[in-house]
Order: C-alpha cells, then structure tokens, then sequence
C-alpha cells in the first residue's frame, strides 16, 4: 500500500524535493539534474521507469541544446554584454547621458535608466545586470549627493526593467518556452518598458525637484561640453551596435544568432577601441562570457534531465489536475500562475523559472481560451508572454526578498542598508504592478506593436 502510494506520487515529491534543495545553495543546474537521475533510478528500483529509459537522457539533452537554433546567440549576447562592461563604455554612457539630460532634473537618474535599458539586456542574468549598473553609477550618485534610497531605486529600476528589454536572453528563452516568434516577443514589451521608462522619469525628477534639484548642484563639471567626438564614442558607438542588433532581428534581415554574431563582434571592436587591442583583456572577456554561459547551460541540462522524468511520471498533468478542481475561470487561472511565478521570483533567478515552472503550466497556458479578446492564439501566448516577463521582473524588485535587492546590497558601499533600498524600490513596485493590472485589462498594450509592424 505504501510502495503503491509512493509511486502514485512520485511527481509531486520531484517537485517537494526540488524546493527543499533550492534553499540549500547548492548549484541549482546539479539539484535539477541530481533528483532527476535520483527519481529515475529510484523508479528503476520501484520497477515503474524501464533501465532503457535512462539512455534517453543524452538524446533529450543534445535535442534540447544542440537541435535549438535559439540558444547559439545567447553566449555572444553575453560576450556582448561583457565586453561593452570590461571596456568601460557603461561608466562613460553613463556621464554622457547625465551630460545629455543636464538641464532636466533628476538628470543621473535617468541616465541610469536609460544605461539600464542599454546595456543590461545583454548581461542576461538578472545579478550581472544589477551588479554592473551598481559598481558603474551607485558611486558617482552617492558623490553627487544623491540620497541612498533614490540611488538604489533607479539602478534597482534599471537593471530589472533591462533584463527583460529586448535583445535580452530573457525574452530568447521566453519565446522558446510559450512556442512564440523571437521578433512578436522583441517587440510585444517594448510599450510597456517605454511607459514605465517615462513614469520612472518623472517620479525621479519630481523627486530631484522636491529635493531642490540635487542633479543641478552636483553635475560634475564639465558635464555640458559634449563635444561630437565624445558623444560619438560614449553614446552613438555601443547604442548603435544594440539598435542594429535588435533592429536587424526585428526587421528579419539576419537570424538571431547571425545577429548575435555582429553584436558580439562589434563589442569586441569596441572594447579594443577603449581599452587598446591587449589579449588580457580579451581573456578577462572571454572567460566571464565563458562562466555566464556555462551556468546558464548547466541549468538547461539539468532542467532537461528533471522534465524528462518528471514527465515520465505524468507530472505535466500536475497543474491541469489542480486548477481542475478550482472553479476560477480562464482570468482566474492566469491570474494565479502569475502569482505563483511572482513569488518563486523571491528566490530563484528567470531562467530556472522559465525552464522549470514553465513547463509545469504550459498544459494549462495552452488551454486557456481568450480568442474572444485577442483574435487567436498566438496573440494569447505572446500577452501571457508579455505578462510573465513583467511579473518576473516585478518580483525581483518586491520587498522583502526581492532577488535584485540583495544583489544591490552587495555592489553597494557599507553606508547604504537594506533599509535605503526597500524605501527606495517601494513606490516603483506601486507602479510595477499598477502597469501590470493595465495590461490584464488592456492586452493590445502588448499585442498593438507586433499587430501593426509585423501583422501576422
């Protein structure tokens, strides 16, 4: 009775396993891949998962990784992202942009934004792009006497409302999971961050101007001679190579990955031009691309192993079993699995998210029904698409345990505590979620911009 109750639940202690694991720090690519070959062989011995199933795992992995024409782009978007850091173009963008919006209040702040939305969708990981808004601006705002809880909020802002800007990884992985085009999902965000960028503007200028116009006082001197040379190099140079790399997607002249290929061969350009062409630090670039990348790897493969036996044993049923029994209705239903993927955000990164709880609900994503209020189904998928992006942002941003903020706490100096950051980051998760409820209502906020420019 026991062994037969075991193996009725065999899915569901996969799932209990891997929450007890998460909190043990342990990497989280060998959790996945551990309780998978764990429950496979554990199933071995229950006699209910065949020996020859388990030489199913080097297929699932080379058809997960070596077959997907997505994934090759995501290393050169990160050699992208770490080139255009080691070069020094982030801390320079950044001063030229102050120097851009010098007459505008809150000037340092929206420059940080716009370096967010520049730059941060090509670190990919959610603690990359944090970290390097944090060491490359935190600093000179605190210099400028810009307070810690106005500081942290924009880099905060910043580096999480860049992760999920297009060209970012995110958004590669996203249309992987929900079956959508890499151009509707690159264009689907692009109104709500642009709408978001603007309400966080002019909360931070409004703020400047409570404050007495900090960003006037404290612009370094200088600020106000951008001679072309040094707008050239500091702004036109690594915001054109991004332009052109999402551009080019966009448009559909080049695949992702051929586009990829330019960006990271024009970040390499870049880098050289800053820094001088020193094999040192082609090395340095290289071997943090090759880190960020066999992380994000590590865990694709251990998702691999985890969903191949997870669902061996029906788990894949786990989530339409479930909201079977609650009677809440197609809204009802996204609107929980929106919540669900809100608070694993406290706690583990988007891509362990994407791969794993995605999976679990893409049986009930695929059912719901709101042909009615979007015309099909790909406009469904691309604003559920929309919506998890910004719900996994959000929640790295939420206080108490917001995942960005302890990213944050530790790029920044010792004066600034955790305290600073939650008072900082408060009244912009008010606006998250305010964005958030608009597109629930109001889905042609995502779905306009694909309709219009690609029409399919």
């Amino acid at each position: 009775m026991l062994i037969d109750y075991l193996i009725d639940h065999l899915p569901h202690l996969m799932l209990l396993t891997l929450v007890l694991l998460l909190f043990t720090g342990f990497p989280v690519g060998g959790i996945l891949a551990g309780i998978g070959v764990g429950f496979a062989l554990l199933g071995v011995v229950l006699d209910v998962f065949p020996i020859p199933t388990l030489f199913l795992i080097p297929y699932r992995l080379y058809g997960t990784i070596g077959e997907n024409l997505i994934y090759p782009a995501v290393p050169m978007l990160l050699f992208m992202g770490v080139a255009l850091s080691i070069s020094g173009a982030t801390r320079e963008l950044l001063l030229c942009l102050q120097g851009i919006f010098r007459k505008v209040p809150g000037s340092m702040c929206i420059a940080v934004l716009a370096i967010g939305l520049l730059l941060a969708p090509t670190a990919g990981i959610i603690g990359a792009s944090v970290a390097t808004i944090a060491v490359a601006a935190l600093p000179t705002m605190l210099e400028q006497k810009y307070s810690p809880e106005v500081s942290c909020g924009s880099i905060a802002a910043a580096g999480t409302l860049g992760v999920i800007a297009p060209p970012s990884i995110m958004l590669f992985f996203l249309a992987d999971a929900l079956e959508i085009k890499i151009a509707d999902i690159f264009l689907a965000p692009l109104i709500p961050i642009a709408t978001l960028a603007v309400i966080y503007a002019v909360f931070f200028a409004g703020v400047d101007l409570f404050h007495g116009n900090v960003s006037r006082k404290s612009a370094p001197a200088g600020a106000g001679n951008l001679s072309f040379i040094y707008v050239f190099r500091s702004f036109v140079l690594p915001v054109g190579l991004i332009v052109f790399v999402l551009g080019s997607i966009i448009a559909g002249w080049v695949a992702p990955t051929e586009s990829a290929a330019i960006g990271a061969g024009g970040a390499a350009v870049i880098m050289f031009y800053y820094r001088g062409f020193k094999l040192s630090v082609l090395r340095d670039s290289l071997m943090q691309t090759m880190l960020i990348t066999a992380m994000v790897f590590f865990v694709v493969m251990g998702a691999g192993i985890f969903s191949l036996v997870f669902r061996y044993y029906d788990g894949g049923d786990i989530a339409i079993r479930l909201f079977d029994h609650l009677d809440l209705g197609h809204y009802g239903i996204l609107v929980s699995i929106l919540a669900v993927l809100f608070v694993l955000g406290f706690f583990i990164d988007w891509i362990e998210i994407v791969l794993v709880s995605l999976p679990i609900f893409h049986p009930i994503i695929q059912s719901l029904d709101f042909t009615d209020l979007l015309g099909s189904e790909q406009y469904t998928h691309l604003w559920i698409g929309t919506l998890i992006a910004l719900v996994l942002q959000t929640s790295f941003l939420t206080p108490p345990f917001g995942f960005a903020l302890f990213f944050l706490k530790g790029s920044a100096p010792p004066g600034v505590g955790m305290g600073a950051i939650y008072r900082g980051v408060a009244p912009l998760v008010v606006i998250q979620v305010t964005m958030i409820a608009a597109i629930l209502v109001f889905p042609a906020i995502a779905t306009w911009l694909p309709s219009t420019l690609l029409g399919d």
